[in-house]
């Protein structure tokens, strides 16, 4: 009789167990694809951000942008200041495009010109939160995703994701020397919010023979947040 009821005993625990390991995995893992575009959905839902971009293996010589900080305000807008390599140094410049349209305060004067942003090495700030030409283009178009490791930034709990971007795309968001070339991307994405963190990317930035990683940090921009046009002269 003893023997029967531990057998009995010994079986409802193994049933049990199975249970609630079949509970556990009822719901299957956000794949890479879907987490990247959940994401995609929640930055082109985001009416105004701030960002920092950061660069490493930029060159010594010729312009390039290498750094950044600013506001983008959707549908076009953004207010900040873009470090670019000009003559040999690296200059800090406060630009504000509002529209389409890109001013720069250069060095040496007291007011905003009406500037060509590739002169400096840059498109369109104003352009980033655009769902058919911004940052969300990247989710949008990445290749052989994976899911990577989850880690705890500021707090926050967020997922990596590996992929890779075509050359072509990278060049219309940001810049390229080899637009041929695929650019390798690691993101950071915050799984209970779908927001977006962090977008590392490594590829010919600067020239076709060198790889170069730009990384760039989203943050939600204040409420009172306003740009407009600055006077020129």
């Amino acid at each position: 009789m003893l023997r029967r009821r531990a057998a009995v005993l010994v079986a409802g625990l193994v049933v049990a167990g199975s249970a609630l390991a079949g509970c556990g995995s009822d719901e299957p893992e956000e794949s890479a694809a879907d987490l990247l575009s959940r994401a995609k959905t929640t930055l082109d839902d985001t009416g105004r951000l701030h960002f920092v971009l950061t660069s490493e293996g930029a060159p010594t010589t010729g312009t390039a942008l290498v750094g950044g900080e600013g506001d983008v305000v959707r549908p076009a807008s953004f207010q900040g200041t873009l470090q670019v390599l000009a003559v040999g140094s690296a200059l800090d410049l406060a630009v504000v495009s509002v529209d389409g349209t890109v001013y720069a305060q250069l060095p040496f004067t007291s007011g905003y010109s009406v500037v060509d942003p590739a002169q400096f090495g840059f498109g369109d700030p104003g352009a980033l939160l655009d769902p058919d030409t911004g940052i969300s283009q990247l989710l949008a178009q990445a290749d052989s995703a994976e899911l990577g490791e989850e880690r705890r930034v500021d707090g926050e709990v967020v997922r990596e994701v590996t992929a890779q971007l075509p050359g072509d795309l990278v060049e219309e968001v940001l810049t390229s020397a080899d637009a041929g070339q695929p650019v390798d991307a690691r993101f950071s994405v915050a799984p209970e919010s779908g927001e977006l963190r962090r977008a590392e990317l490594t590829g010919p930035f600067y020239a076709a023979d060198r790889d170069a990683t730009f990384t760039i940090e989203l943050s939600e921009a204040g409420d009172d947040v306003e740009i407009t046009a600055p006077p020129v002269g």
